[in-house]
């Protein structure tokens, strides 16, 4: 599983619906959402400032994920952008990986 990070904001609509659910119905909602492709929900936040909600999910893959961003952005209710996030592991890995690569003027 891959851990993702998704973010965003509640348009005029996404808001209406907020307030007639509540924020339990909402993280629900996400929930079944999360495991229609093969995920699970971690957490669930919403916050005041520049986001709306800050949400942690375990997806398959980036497929999966984007399959998840699709679904939300295509909607008029909110819109969210998806990072992936990596573990201080996968970080080290990463670290490991020789990459050819020559900077612009050098």
């Amino acid at each position: 599983m891959h851990k993702y990070l998704l973010f965003g904001t509640y348009t005029a609509e996404g808001f209406k619906g907020l307030l007639a659910e509540g924020g339990p119905r909402r993280v629900e909602a996400v929930r079944i959402a999360v495991e229609s492709v093969g995920g699970s929900l971690e957490s669930f936040y919403f916050s005041l400032g520049e986001n709306d909600f800050y949400v942690i999910v375990n997806l398959p893959d980036n497929v999966s994920a984007t399959a998840f961003s699709l679904a939300g952005n295509a909607s008029a209710y909110f819109n969210i952008k998806t990072i992936s996030l990596l573990t201080p592991e996968e970080l080290d890995n990463a670290l490991r990986i020789k990459v050819n690569y020559r900077y612009p003027g050098r």
